[in-house]
Order: C-alpha cells, then structure tokens, then sequence
C-alpha cells in the first residue's frame, strides 16, 4: 500500500496518528481519586479534613456511649418505679437499691431516706413542716444533679453539629482560592488544573456535614428522652417528699 502515498504523506498521516491516538479514546486520561486528593491536599485543607474526621468518630462514640446510658437508665428506672408504687415501706425500698444502680430514680430515693433518717435519728417517723421541707429540697437537688449527669457529653454533641459545617465551609473556601491562585499562577484554566483543588475543596464540605449531621440528630433526640425523663424525676421528688413525711410507709 505504500506506493499508493508519497513519503510525505506517509510521514504526515503517522504523526497525526502518533499525537491523537492514545488520548482519542480516553482509556489513559488520569482519573481522580478521592484518596489521593486528600493525600495531595494542601497543609490547611488536611488539617480541616483531620479536625473533621475527628469530630465524626468522637461524635459517635459520644452516641453509642449516651445510648447505653439512657437505656439503661430507663430500663431501670422503670423496674425501681414500678417497686417504689407497690405502696412498700422505704427500709424495704432500701434493701433493694442494689439491683437498680443504673437508675436515677433510685438514687433520688437513696437521698430521700438518707436525708428522712438522718432527721428523725435512724428511725422511720413523720416529720414535721421543718423537715418535710428540708427532704423535698433535698429531693429536687438530687432530681437537678441527675439531669445533670443524663446530659453529660450531650454539649459535645452540639458543638460538633453547629461547628462542623463551618469548619468545612473554611476548607472549601480555601481550596478554590487556592484553584484560583493556581490558575493566575500557571496562565491557564483548563479543567486539569482547576478540578483536583475543587474536588478536594468539596471533600471538606461533605465530611463536615458527615459529622454534622448525625451530631444534631443525635443531640435532639438525646434531648427529647433527658427531657421525659426530668419531668419524671421532679414529680417523683415530690413523691418522695410526700413518703417522707409521713414517715416513709
């Protein structure tokens, strides 16, 4: 076939072939991973995507931790709850405090008695105004310190929701000011140049709202069960109180 075409057509037709036919097909055009982007990242980018993805995993153990203890905490709390109506007498309330020491519940009651016993001198008898009032307050602290401790970690929780995105949204701005920067620096626009430091710009915002995320839904349904279980607690205070008084029968 080659006396078909004069040797500079030949030598025309190669060079073309040679410069367009790899790229013509796409098959070795470099692919962008999302592993190696963050590898490449810039310094301020990997240390938003580290501060990120530490906030996602102490987010979830803050979860699964809080989990457990509002579990156990009802669980409990509506074992002792159940003891506590059966109209018992509080010396054998006492006795059984044992098998319920996941329940705040329980341990308002423990401070109750204490605080009964310690008024009529170890003895079950009615108190008096004075006294009655003294175990009721008594009572409430122990209610508002047990609140207190259901929501332990809880505050962690709502940092990370309402800080997270931020935090996110300041490496993505940074990482198109840095695709910007590359583009004046290098005189040219096309998307090689510009692609890797978006992308990794927009892997800051998505592992933001990866920990955001489940922290504020985490938050408002931890919030919503503390919240039952604290209006619980301040009318079995009461409840308490009202025992005490009459000398815990």
């Amino acid at each position: 076939m080659h006396w078909l075409f004069s040797p500079h057509t030949i030598g025309v037709i190669s060079a073309t072939l040679a410069h367009a036919g790899p790229a013509s097909g796409g098959s070795d055009a470099p692919q962008l991973d999302p592993v190696v982007l963050v590898l490449q990242a810039s310094i301020p980018v990997k240390i938003v995507l580290v501060l990120l993805v530490a906030f996602s995993v102490a987010c979830w153990l803050v979860i699964g931790v809080k989990a457990l203890h509002l579990s156990r905490a009802r669980g409990e709390s509506t074992k002792f709850l159940e003891v506590f109506d059966k109209g018992m007498r509080f010396d054998e309330i006492a006795q059984g405090l044992t098998a319920f020491r996941g329940s705040p519940f329980a341990r308002i009651f423990a401070v109750g008695y204490d605080e009964m016993l310690r008024m009529t001198g170890g003895t079950l008898a009615k108190l008096d105004d004075a006294q009655g009032l003294h175990v009721e307050s008594a009572t409430r602290r122990a209610a508002a310190k047990e609140v207190s401790h259901l929501e332990s970690w809880m505050a962690l929780l709502g940092t990370i929701g309402s800080t997270a995105p931020f935090i996110g949204l300041f490496g993505t701005v940074y990482g198109i000011m840095d695709a910007f920067l590359s583009i004046g620096n290098q005189q040219n626009a096309n998307l090689p140049v510009v692609a890797p430091k978006i992308a990794e710009a927009l892997i800051a915002t998505a592992i933001g709202l990866v920990a955001a995320i489940p922290s504020v839904m985490a938050y408002n349904y931890f919030a919503r069960r503390v919240q039952l279980l604290s209006d619980l607690m301040e009318g079995f205070a009461a409840d308490v109180a009202a025992r005490a008084r009459m000398g815990g029968v």
